[in-house]
This record gives C-alpha cells, structure tokens and sequence, in this order.
C-alpha cells in the first residue's frame, strides 16, 4: 500500500464548486477498486490550495483508476479551475503514530 499527496490550487472564486463537486464524488472515488482511504485538506494560511491525500493498494489501482471514466470526468471537471499547476506524489509511509 501507498500513499498519493495531490496538491490543487484553485481560483478563489473557483472554490465553492470544487468543493460541491467533490461531495459529490468522494465516495465514489473512495470505493474505486484499491482506494482504502481518501482525505481532503485545505491549506489554513492560503485558503486557495487544497490536498487530497489517499491510500491505494497498488500503483496499478491508482492507475487504473487515473484511466477510468470517473477520474476523466472528476478532472476534467475540476481542472477548469486551477491557478495554478496540479503537484502530486507518491510516496510509501515509513511511521503512523495514533
């Protein structure tokens, strides 16, 4: 399993419908095959940056998923309100501590 940081950087104005459309469609892609966990975060000093931050079983889940129909809609969608250019990682966890 590992671990993809996606950060979204958006029009102020933009916001509102990002975060409608991604009520929308968290639990769809929660429940694509391979997704285990799926969080969104906004940054607290630039209320314009958001991050996703899920966990996927395979790289060949996350792939598959980035070459479904749900994920060409979701970014089609939302990438008609960026300012800026969409950064991500994937990364495996070396330590959790609860």
């Amino acid at each position: 399993m590992f671990v993809r940081i996606v950060k979204l950087s958006f029009h102020e104005d933009k916001i509102p419908a990002f975060l409608e459309n991604f009520e929308l469609m968290k639990e769809k892609i929660r429940n694509a095959p391979g997704n285990r966990f799926l969080e969104l975060y906004q940054d607290k000093n630039n209320k314009s940056i958001f991050f996703t931050y899920s966990y996927w079983e395979t790289e060949e889940d996350l792939e598959n998923y980035r070459k479904s129909e749900l994920f060409n809609d979701i970014w089609t969608y939302t990438k008609q309100f960026f300012n800026d250019k969409p950064e991500a990682w994937s990364v495996d966890k070396l330590a959790s501590l609860n």
